[in-house]
């Protein structure tokens, strides 16, 4: 009797430390994914690639993840999952050191072009730069070859850690409600998004401390003077850190799951056919691979032609979609709507946005438990909340400013009226033969922002005291309007100042109301998300369940979280007044956007997408209405 009760206390033991060890395994992969979202901005900086490129590396993990998904719906219980699991997150621990490479593979990071004549501060030197030939900065994007390299070793890392990942959630949930006793399966669930969800947040301010570190830390040491601050706009941080961290992480919470017994359902546990299984037929465990794979396309149309179905899968699409632009690029918006650090728009996302988020996850979740709504009042429950987050948006439209003054970008220089002739040059600085392929900001004291000290015409510079390697101030600047007591012996050249940096934008405030603005929206459009995962439960038979949610999660990837990254990065770039050049006439990662046009197509794809769900999802609701009453507790008569 004694050795029968130590065997029943065993499992319970035992998935007891598997629900810990299974969320803190997803906890970590979370982190991973929000940290190299919080990163995009700075990785665009420091190898010169544009919003497009970026979003589709950052959107390649779903396609690992999309080409394995159908030989998980068929494996199933018939291999060891704890050890799968292990697999793939040693697998997905691989794939976060791999995206670490490029820094290491790289040069150190070059921000100045040093001149023919030794300089290093990026200032006109007239005569002298006239016969220096364009040269190509190293370890700043300059080189092409080098940058697609990094861009395919960040695209395979990407492609490796989805592949990874596949078998993380289905196996996990699957053997936690094989391996649970009777009732606490849904709680052990419970438990382990409730732990999980805090992932995402950590990912976030995990980045917002290591974009404060500088991204060659490793080569020139920790308390190596600099002459960039992270408020400059060539910082780039060390984001390559943070991947190590997660990579480390994940590799020691996937160690525990090769101790974990395989598990088997009792044969008297499992249901017994009848007539109304003709998909458990199909996938029973004596099906072959191959007949699997010839079956999947048969069954995956079937489950297609339902309409209901159908249309709430889209829906979530839509609703996935504008999410993924959300989590993809609002650093990289704050950045440059509002002038914020890529440091603080990460510590913001992390503290604000998406705390808010996982409180209207869990409290969509009890309301879903305490009120049990049928099928038709789930609808409302859906509508409401989007509609309102959708209104909500209407004020950020609205809640920015324009692209500071850019001299030869979006205004001239001095009283030069014909802003577009000539884009970079103009008679005060025409003698200094400026080079395309620098971009060190200065800001002018007439408030007017110049791509280099050399396009400002500046030929003095004044070194900080305390910091030999850093500019204080430009001086002797022939293009910028002196508003203060000019140099002696230069009186009526109106040569003034200039100091390092981009000039303040012209709404810093906005930032916060903007983002708590956008929390809150969030918060409650995430109200919704349990509604809508009820309804697509409540609308296919029990034995379908599973199928369906396999279903569910491929469509959601393949037309939501693998396209709209890279569709929100295209219109970012569309966005862009000014591009940089790394090399000759190689466009390297956007200088200046219009913000204006930014702010509207940023918020008009989210908006444009939510407004698309909520007609799929009222077309649903409208189908609904002809079918037999459905309630949440139990299935469907007919398939909807």
């Amino acid at each position: 009797m004694e050795e029968e009760k130590k065997e029943k206390s065993k499992p319970s033991c035992n998935i007891k430390i598997f629900v810990l060890c299974h969320s803190l395994l997803q906890l970590t992969q979370l982190l991973h994914s929000a940290y190299f979202k919080s990163c995009i901005t700075t990785i665009e900086r420091r190898f010169g690639f544009n919003s497009m490129s970026m979003g589709t590396v950052s959107s390649l993990h779903e396609m690992g993840n999309m080409v394995l998904v159908v030989f998980v719906s068929y494996f199933g219980s018939r291999v060891n999952r704890p050890r799968f699991i292990g697999f793939g997150g040693l697998l997905m621990s691989c794939a976060a050191a791999t995206l670490a490479l490029p820094h290491f593979l790289s040069k150190p990071y070059q921000y100045n072009f040093m001149s023919a004549a030794g300089g290093s501060w990026d200032t006109c030197v007239p005569r002298e730069n006239s016969s220096a030939p364009e040269v190509c900065r190293q370890g700043g994007g300059g080189d092409p070859s080098e940058a697609r390299t990094q861009w395919l070793t960040l695209a395979a890392a990407q492609v490796l850690f989805g592949i990874g990942s596949v078998p993380i959630q289905p196996f996990g949930i699957s053997y936690i409600d094989d391996f649970a006793e009777p009732g606490n399966s849904a709680l052990y669930i419970a438990i382990l998004f409730s732990i999980s969800v805090f992932g995402p947040a950590f990912g976030y301010l995990l980045g917002s401390m290591m974009l404060r570190i500088y991204v060659d830390v490793d080569k020139i040491g920790l308390d190596s003077p600099l002459d960039l601050t992270p408020s400059d706009p060539r910082w780039v941080g060390a984001w390559w850190m943070g991947l190590l961290v997660s990579s480390g992480c994940l590799a020691l919470a996937s160690i525990p799951y090769f101790f974990f017994p395989r598990v088997k359902v009792p044969a008297q546990a499992k249901a017994p056919k009848t007539e109304s299984d003709p998909l458990k037929d199909e996938t029973s465990s004596e099906t072959s691979l191959i007949d699997f794979l010839k079956m999947f396309p048969r069954l995956l149309l079937r489950m297609l032609l339902r309409p209901v179905f159908l249309l709430l899968i889209l829906s979530q699409c839509c609703f996935s979609s504008s999410i993924a632009g959300l989590a993809t690029f609002l650093s990289k918006f704050l950045e440059h709507q509002y002038g914020t650090t890529a440091a603080y728009g990460s510590l913001l996302i992390g503290a604000i946005n998406l705390p808010m988020a996982a409180v209207g996850l869990l409290l969509g979740g009890v309301v879903m438990k305490r009120v049990r709504p049928p099928v038709r009042t789930l609808l409302w429950l859906c509508l409401v909340p989007l509609s309102l987050s959708i209104l909500l948006c209407v004020p950020l439209f609205f809640m920015g400013c324009s692209t500071q003054r850019v001299a030869g970008v979006n205004t001239g220089y001095g009283d030069t009226q014909d802003q577009w002739a000539n884009r970079s040059l103009s008679l005060c600085n025409s003698n200094c033969s400026c080079l395309n392929n620098v971009f060190n900001p200065v800001c002018g004291e007439d408030n007017t922002e110049y791509i280099s000290p050399c396009h400002a015409g500046c030929t003095n510079v004044t070194i900080d005291t305390l910091n030999p390697h850093r500019v204080q101030t430009y001086t002797m600047c022939s293009c910028v309007t002196a508003l203060s007591a000019v140099p002696a012996g230069a009186a009526g050249m109106g040569i003034g100042r200039a100091l390092p940096g981009s000039c303040t934008k012209g709404c810093p405030h906005l930032v916060l109301p903007a983002i708590l603005l956008i929390a809150f929206a969030g918060f409650i459009a995430s109200l919704s998300h349990n509604p809508i995962y009820m309804m697509v439960l409540r609308t296919v038979f029990q034995e379908e369940k599973s199928f369906a949610i396999g279903v569910q999660f491929l469509l959601i990837r393949m037309l939501a979280w693998l396209p709209a990254p890279a569709v929100f990065g295209l219109a970012i770039d569309y966005s862009c007044v000014w591009w940089k050049h790394a090399c000759g006439n190689k466009q390297g990662a956007c200088g200046y956007y219009d913000n204006n046009i930014l702010r509207n197509r940023y918020f008009g794809l989210q908006v444009g997408y939510k407004c698309l769900g909520l007609v799929l999802l009222a077309l649903a609701g409208w189908r609904v209405q002809h079918t037999p009453c459905l309630s949440i507790e139990k299935e469907p008569e007919v398939p909807v």
